[in-house]
């Protein structure tokens, strides 16, 4: 460790954590790369009615399936959660964070409402599997053999992510950073609902002529 190292305030040596849907990531990479397919070949072969409802229909799917699938991004730092869904980035200093859960999806709670995390999806299919290798665990074992020491029992993914955010909130409100306090702040996402908006009018125009 170098004399920088042991020079920095405990609380800045953690990481800021990010998370994202792997799944979701890459649906949505194959989805694009066949809607661009299938849009490109038809702006290069197909006549000009063709040609403006398929970029038409570009405008409207691209930023649709980016929103849905690559943006969703949930970032913890040392002051702030930062939750990046599909239409909106809802930005949240630590003292406005009041829960954390994960029902049928992951939810940040706060005095101003409840703001569903699309990157950290809820699979109910991990949830059951890991309720079944707890309860497993739970058996009587030998103390020698394959099952002896199995380890801490295993978690869905989800519930994973957020006991690790419920560490960073409480690692900030330890903290003296007078930034982990002040109000959400929620900001609509127009460079992906300019075009959609243009996409979908465009579309329909061109369907009903």
């Amino acid at each position: 460790m170098t004399s920088q190292d042991r020079s920095t305030p405990p609380q800045q040596q953690y990481a800021e954590r990010s998370y994202r849907s792997p799944a979701a990531l890459a649906g949505g990479a194959l989805l694009l790369l066949l809607g661009l397919w299938l849009g490109g070949d038809a702006l290069l072969r197909g006549d000009a009615h063709t040609r403006l409802t398929a970029l038409f229909a570009l405008l409207l799917g691209v930023p649709l399936v980016t929103a849905f699938t690559l943006r969703p991004l949930v970032r913890a730092g040392e002051d702030r959660l930062t939750v990046r869904n599909p239409f909106r980035t809802i930005t949240l200093p630590w003292d406005a964070v009041e829960g954390l859960r994960a029902g049928y999806s992951t939810e940040v709670v706060t005095g101003d409402g409840t703001y569903q995390m699309w990157a950290i999806p809820v699979s109910l299919r991990q949830r059951k599997k890991a309720g079944r290798q707890a309860t497993r665990g739970t058996a009587p074992h030998p103390r020698f053999g394959p099952h002896a020491d199995a380890g801490p029992a295993p978690r869905a993914m989800a519930d994973q992510a957020l006991d690790e955010l419920r560490e960073v909130k409480e690692r900030a409100a330890r903290g003296e950073s007078a930034q982990t306090q002040g109000e959400p702040v929620v900001r609509w996402s127009y460079p992906v609902l300019v075009p959609v908006v243009v996409g979908a009018v465009g579309l329909a125009v061109m369907v009903a002529v």
